[in-house]
């Protein structure tokens, strides 16, 4: 194992304050770690401790019970990016405490494709493949093309390949097979150089049509999807009475072909929004199905409801707590259940609450 730093913890810190909800009690001890021997000597004295390790990124895809969490939190701050050309692409290596969208900004001022439609999204590299980060078409597990990682069970670095990751719609082995099992160092993904835009989503053809762009570059490409995502409050601006979420609080639902004809049918919505899946699957909008549940965009009870732009976002007001946030996804979700037979499934982690 490399060599390791001495960590300076620091007891009962409050959460809240590094998560863009806003809401959850403190972290037992929290550590900063700056580089990978600072995030090694925290995971040994974890250990040291009894203690699990927990690691914080932009806080933007987390939610921390009140009563805060029994770990030692290590807050994500390793940074660098390198770049490697090949024959047919660049290798762009980004440490994990990279902020995820400046490295969109380089890859399109640079003009390599393969994550303009990845504009905008909140939060560090190190979270990209975690959640398999996805939007407007495109997915990270299609440009991954390595991950470095410290095994917690073992206490070893190591480099695991594409395949490795087990990557599905919004999942990864770092999240439902191995939860925490695995620490994200860094990232490589595969670019193409002067490879044209990735134009699946009709979304973002009809945002450039409206601009009168028929041959769209990257960067076009990129703006029309930084437009899109501020119309819906989805990306992170200190003036948006929308700001305190985690962004999409629930993944689009997939289901049979079967199921999604049945919604259909309760609906009797032909327009129901669909896509089929390579598998067979159909994927439905959850935000849809929430909306035609009886949640209208900006639905408030108490201290939280709806985002005012996109029925997928939950929004912690003024007074809000975690113990809030949690009862009203529980009753947007039993309420999908009870209309459509559609079970939402949530996409932040949620830290400290009994399982």
């Amino acid at each position: 194992m490399a060599r390791m730093s001495a960590p300076d913890p620091k007891p009962d810190v409050a959460l809240a304050p590094y998560c863009t909800l806003g809401v959850g009690g403190p972290a037992r001890w929290l550590v900063h770690a700056r580089d990978e021997d600072a995030m090694l000597g925290a995971f040994a004295w974890a250990k040291s401790h009894g203690l699990p390790l927990r690691v914080l990124g932009g806080g933007s895809n987390v939610v921390v019970a009140d009563a805060g969490v029994d770990a030692v939190v290590v807050r994500m701050d390793l940074r660098g990016v390198t770049t490697r050309a090949t024959a047919d692409a660049v290798e762009v290596t980004a440490a994990a405490g990279e902020p995820w969208d400046a490295l969109v900004a380089l890859a399109v001022a640079n003009g390599w494709a393969g994550l303009e439609c990845l504009s905008g999204i909140p939060g560090l590299v190190g979270a990209t493949p975690i959640q398999n980060v996805g939007a407007y078409g495109q997915d990270v597990s299609e440009t991954v093309t390595t991950v470095r990682a410290l095994d917690t069970e073992t206490g070893r670095v190591l480099t695991l390949g594409n395949d490795a990751c087990a990557f599905a719609y919004r999942d990864s082995r770092f999240k439902s097979r191995e939860p925490g099992r695995h620490v994200i160092l860094s990232v490589t993904y595969r670019l193409v150089p002067g490879g044209a835009p990735r134009l699946r989503y009709a979304e973002v053809t009809r945002h450039l049509q409206t601009r009168g762009l028929a041959r769209p570059s990257l960067g076009d490409v990129r703006e029309s999807v930084l437009a899109i995502r501020r119309s819906k409050s989805m990306t992170i601006d200190s003036g948006d009475e929308n700001r305190r979420s985690c962004g999409s609080f629930f993944t689009n639902a997939l289901v049979t072909a079967a199921d999604a004809d049945r919604v259909a049918r309760v609906t009797g919505d032909p327009a129901l929004p669909r896509w089929p899946e390579p598998d067979g699957r159909v994927k439905l909008s959850s935000a849809w199905l929430i909306e035609h549940a009886g949640f209208a965009r900006g639905h408030r009870e108490g201290p939280v409801g709806l985002s005012t732009r996109h029925a997928l976002a939950l929004v912690a007001h003024d007074g809000a707590r975690a113990a809030d946030v949690m009862a009203f996804a529980r009753r947007v979700t039993a309420a999908v259940q009870a209309r459509f037979g559609v079970r939402l499934t949530p996409e932040p982690v949620f830290w400290g609450f009994d399982a």
